[in-house]
C-alpha cells in the first residue's frame, strides 16, 4: 500500500501542472446563502438507480438540509452535456454525479470546486484507496467517492452445467469455454462485445496493466500501444473474428432478449452489474451466478468499470451542505440501505465499513443466495492502482466508440479504434494548449 500512495503522490504532482487550470478552478463555496429560519436547500442531479429513494430518505431524516433531486440521463447519454451547459450558463445544481473517468475533464474545465476543507483526510482514510486516488488531482480533493466498480463475470450456472463448461479463471480458459458454448449451441455465446461502450474494453486494458494517461511534470504522456493494451486488443479481435462473442449494444433490447432466451450465457461487467442483471431479467432468479473476472495469469486482478463520485459545482454557495449530503449517501448505513431498498440497485461501497451493510440489504436470492459481496471484496482489493484518467475522456471514448461500431472481419479493427482514440486525445490536448507526448 505504501508503494501505491508513493506512486500516486508522484502522479498527483505531475497532474497538478499538466492540467494547468486547477488553480483557476473553484470559487463558490460560500455558504452564506443559508436560510436563517429554515433548512438549507441544495439541488442534486444524478441518474443512478435508487437515487430518488436516497434523497427521500435523507429529507425525511434531516431538518437542517433538504435536497431537491432531478434525474438526468446517464453521463455519456447526455447527462454530462447537461451538467456542462448548466455550469456555463451559471445555473448548475449544487451537487452532481460524475463517474471517475470523467472527473478530470470536469476539473480541468473549471466546473468544480475543491472540497478538501469539508471532505477531510480522516474521511478519505475510510475509503478504498483506489477510489480516493481517482478523485484526487493536483493534491486536491474534488469529489466524494461513492462506490468502487471492480470487474466481475456473471454467468448462467444452469447452462454452464448443461454444456459441461468450467467457469474460466484465465483468459485462455475463457476462449476455450467460449468455443465449448458455441459448440453446444450454435446460437449461444459466452459473452458480448459492446460496441457502444469503450469503458468495458478500457477496464480490460486497465486490468492487464495498461497506463494510457500519465502526467509527468508539465506534460501529458499518452500511450495506447503498450504491450498490455496490445495483448487485450489482439485477444478481443480474435474472439470477434472467430465469432465467439456476440456484438450488441450494452443493455439494448437485443442484449436483454439474448439473456432471456439463453443465447447469451455470460456478462463481463462490474459489481454494480449485480443489480442491473437482476433488474433486467428478474424472472431468471436462481439461474445466474457470479465469478471473479478471468485474468491473464490466474492471479486476482481487476480494472474498474465505471464507479461514481459526487462533486460540488464551482458556483454552489452551499458547499458544506452539499458535501454533508454526499457523505451521507456514501458513508452511512442509512444512505446505503436507502439506495438498495428498491431491489434493483446494488452497490459496492468505497467505504469498507459499509460493505456488510450493503451485503445484508441486497437480496441475493437472484444469485441463489451466493455471497457475492465477499467476491466483490476480493475483486476490489485487486484493482490495479496504476491507472489514471486523462482530462479528455469524452473525446477519447467518442473516437473509440465511433470505430467500435464499424468493426468487421477483414475491415476496421479494435486496433484501429484504439489508435483513433489515441490520435483524437493527442489532438484535443494540443488544442487546449497542453503539452503532450504520444
Amino acid at each position: 500500500m505504501t508503494r501505491t500512495w508513493s506512486r500516486t503522490s508522484r502522479v498527483i504532482a505531475g497532474t497538478a501542472t499538466a492540467l494547468a487550470v486547477l488553480t483557476a478552478c473553484g470559487g463558490g463555496g460560500d455558504d452564506t446563502a443559508s436560510k436563517p429560519n429554515g433548512p438549507v436547500t441544495i439541488t442534486f442531479w444524478g441518474w443512478a438507480k435508487g437515487s430518488k429513494d436516497v434523497v427521500d430518505a435523507f429529507n425525511a431524516s434531516h431538518t437542517d438540509i433538504q435536497v431537491k433531486f432531478e434525474e438526468i440521463p446517464s453521463g455519456t447519454a447526455g447527462g454530462y452535456a447537461k451538467i456542462s451547459n448548466a455550469v456555463k450558463a451559471g445555473n448548475a445544481p449544487d451537487l452532481v454525479s460524475i463517474e471517475y473517468s470523467s472527473l478530470p475533464e470536469f476539473v480541468s474545465s473549471g466546473a468544480l470546486q475543491d472540497i478538501g476543507d469539508q471532505f477531510t483526510e480522516a474521511d478519505r482514510a475510510k475509503l478504498l484507496p483506489q477510489s480516493v486516488e481517482l478523485t484526487t488531482l493536483g493534491g486536491k480533493s474534488w469529489a466524494v467517492p461513492f462506490d468502487a466498480a471492480p470487474q466481475a463475470f456473471f454467468y448462467r450456472k444452469d447452462l454452464f452445467a448443461k454444456y459441461k463448461v468450467q467457469v474460466p479463471t484465465t483468459w485462455d480458459a475463457f476462449k476455450k469455454a467460449a468455443e465449448q458454448v458455441k459448440k453446444a449451441d450454435a446460437k449461444a455465446r459466452i459473452a458480448t462485445f459492446f460496441p457502444d461502450d469503450p469503458t468495458t474494453f478500457e477496464a480490460m486494458a486497465w486490468q492487464a496493466g495498461a497506463q494510457w494517461f500519465k502526467a509527468e511534470n508539465d506534460t501529458w504522456k499518452i500511450d495506447t500501444t503498450d504491450p498490455a493494451t496490445a495483448e487485450v486488443t489482439a485477444y478481443w479481435q480474435g474472439l470477434l473474428d472467430a465469432d465467439l462473442v456476440h456484438k450488441d449494444a450494452s443493455f439494448s433490447p437485443e442484449w436483454v432478449g439474448s439473456l432471456k432466451n439463453g443465447t447469451t450465457v455470460g456478462y463481463l461487467g462490474a459489481s454494480w452489474g449485480a443489480g442491473v442483471l437482476k433488474g433486467n431479467v428478474p424472472e431468471m432468479g436462481g439461474k445466474w451466478a457470479v465469478a471473479p473476472v478471468p485474468t491473464w495469469d490466474g492471479k486476482p486482478a481487476s480494472g474498474m468499470l465505471g464507479g461514481t463520485s459526487f462533486a460540488v459545482t464551482k458556483d454552489s454557495r452551499q458547499k458544506a451542505a452539499a458535501v454533508t449530503f454526499a457523505e451521507w449517501m456514501s458513508t452511512t448505513e442509512a444512505g446505503i440501505k436507502a439506495r438498495i431498498a428498491s431491489g434493483t440497485s446494488s452497490a459496492f461501497p468505497a467505504a469498507a465499513g459499509l460493505r456488510p451493510v450493503a451485503k445484508k440489504a441486497f437480496d441475493a436470492s437472484f444469485y441463489g443466495g451466493q455471497d457475492i459481496y465477499t467476491l466483490f471484496e476480493a475483486a476490489g482489493a485487486s484493482i490495479n492502482p496504476n491507472w489514471s484518467w486523462g482530462p479528455t475522456t469524452g473525446t477519447t471514448n467518442t473516437a473509440i466508440k465511433d470505430r467500435f461500431g464499424k468493426i468487421a472481419k477483414g475491415g476496421p479493427s479494435i486496433a484501429d479504434a484504439v489508435k483513433a482514440g489515441h490520435d483524437a486525445t493527442v489532438a484535443e490536448l494540443t488544442k487546449r494548449g497542453l503539452k503532450v507526448e504520444g
